[in-house]
């Protein structure tokens, strides 16, 4: 009976749709992953510091990935017990709510394209007000300011959002409204508070920032909760109706995919950026040092927040090297290569490609290589641009420790950059902390699946998916103070030229 049990709603399933690729996973009752496929998505990049992606491609990968991992598994969509999403945030989209179809190219998290809109508004009188109504530095980053872009520079557009006949919606918004055929047009607290339109502390769009973005109400989705079921994915794309009933941005899923349900616990995410969140319990926080106050994603409608400090380039950097330096032809040959050599030889890597974030906030910066001598190789720039990483990190764990006036025990670390050994314990020698990694590194994928299967009691409390997680190894620090010290304050003088 047990196995007949297991068979009728064996698994559930996560969507992470996330800024290079589309991935979808199956979990079991213990919280294992039993298959997961990925299928990449596409960047264009029009103009210097524009990114922009087509919203097409991105439901199209996600779709082929959520099918091929069913058929990799062997699992029928009727032993689903229920979907869970998570995405890449402030990522936006404009789309027809009659045809469906975008009405521009998605403009990514990344693209710096309405910077000096954002500047001007950081530099007036309102911008306290923002910041206090939001949680958030005002930055081309969040998507308020995009979705105003996409209007004024679109023909036709905002006449046509005016009249009600266009959505917007961050990537958790179009894949569900595309899941459901249109008939759901909902998001969750973790990614509106991403948005600069949502009062943090009310949970609700606000009346004054749709006013000063110029953005009509009806644009906008509904706020649901990240745990609770929202509608059902029609039985076309995957073989049968599945509950869709989880929804979080991808740094929110993967505390959630940590375990890290109360106030004090901490992880940070290494992927195309680098992003520390500190759960924070159900008080909004205030940062005293540049880093944003978001919601967390929560397991019932009670508010929870978290402190969240942002790197906006880390393993994109690594591509970098891949792609455009040609020092390596995978990201995984970066391990050996920076292994080969004792140290960075005084090379310092600031990759500030769209700028610097937390605790910066620096729009206009951009990257720079520093230290260079005749003896540079490939390998110190490769062994610094990993090191970036590290630092970058160091930062944003301190303005925590500021903030929260605790010191960190530990880091728990997920993301793909996490495979990489000498990167890890990089990490905890330049923090001076053990960096602890868990069984499965795919938190944010998880996270959602969490979110899911609480919604829907295929899972039976937070204590028990609290019970799942594993540490697969811990890495202690190994550098003595004075070298940690030593490489800290040169990465201060290579981030104050970037400056």
């Amino acid at each position: 009976m047990v196995n007949l049990y297991y068979r009728t709603v064996s698994c559930v399933l996560s969507l992470d749709e996330g800024t290079t690729s589309a991935r979808a996973v199956l979990y079991d009752r213990q919280g294992r992953r039993l298959a997961m496929e990925s299928v990449p998505i596409e960047c264009s990049y029009p103009q210097q510091g524009w990114v922009e992606q087509d919203g097409r491609q991105i439901w199209g990968a996600q779709l082929s990935a959520a099918r091929r991992t069913l058929a990799t598994a062997g699992i029928a969509a009727s032993e689903i017990a229920a979907i869970g999403i998570t995405n890449q945030r402030e990522t936006t989209l404009v789309w027809d709510r009659h045809t469906g179809e975008p009405v521009a190219p998605a403009i990514v998290w990344q693209c710096r394209r309405t910077a000096s809109r954002c500047a001007a508004l950081a530099a007036s009188p309102g911008a306290a007000e923002v910041t206090r109504k939001t949680g958030l530095v005002v930055d081309a980053y969040f998507s308020a300011s995009k979705i105003e872009w996409i209007l004024d520079h679109t023909p036709g557009a905002r006449e046509r959002a005016e009249a009600g006949d266009l959505l917007f919606g961050n990537v958790d918004t179009w894949l569900i409204w595309k899941l459901t055929n249109g008939a759901v047009h909902a998001t969750d607290p973790s990614n509106a508070s991403r948005t600069m339109l949502m009062n943090l502390a009310a949970g609700a769009w606000d009346a004054d920032l749709l006013r000063l973005f110029r953005l009509p109400a009806s644009m906008l989705p509904k706020i649901v909760p990240s745990s609770g079921v929202v509608g059902e994915a029609a039985a076309e794309h995957l073989g049968a109706a599945i509950p869709v009933a989880g929804i979080a941005g991808d740094q929110q899923a993967a505390l959630v995919g940590q375990a890290c349900f109360r106030a004090g616990l901490s992880k940070n995410t290494y992927g195309t950026g680098c992003f520390a969140l500190l759960h924070a319990g159900g008080t909004a926080p205030v940062s005293r040092h540049k880093l944003l106050a978001t919601r967390a994603a929560g397991t019932s409608a009670a508010p929870e927040f978290a402190v969240e400090g942002s790197v906006f380039v880390a393993g994109a950097a690594v591509q970098w090297l891949r792609d455009e330096l040609h020092l390596i032809e995978t990201a995984a040959q970066s391990e050996a290569l920076a292994a080969s050599v004792p140290d960075a030889g005084g090379v310092y890597v600031v990759p500030a490609f769209v700028g610097l974030g937390a605790p910066h906030w620096a729009q206009e910066a951009r990257g720079l290589i520093t230290g260079i001598t005749r003896g540079t190789s490939a390998a110190h720039l490769v062994r610094a641009t990993l090191e970036s990483i590290a630092f970058q990190t160091r930062e944003l764990v301190e303005a925590m420790e500021a903030d929260s006036g605790q010191q960190l025990a530990e880091l728990r670390v997920d993301g793909g950059a996490t495979a990489n050994n000498f990167l890890m314990q990089l990490q905890a020698d330049i923090l001076g902390r053990p960096v602890v990694r868990p069984a499965d590194i795919e938190t944010t994928a998880l996270g959602a699946a969490y979110l899911a299967g609480l919604a829907t009691g295929y899972w039976s409390s937070v204590p028990e998916v609290e019970s799942f997680w594993r540490v697969e190894r811990t890495f202690e620090p190994q550098w003595d103070a004075v070298r940690r010290e030593e490489a800290y304050a040169g990465w201060k003088r290579a981030v104050a030229r970037a400056l």
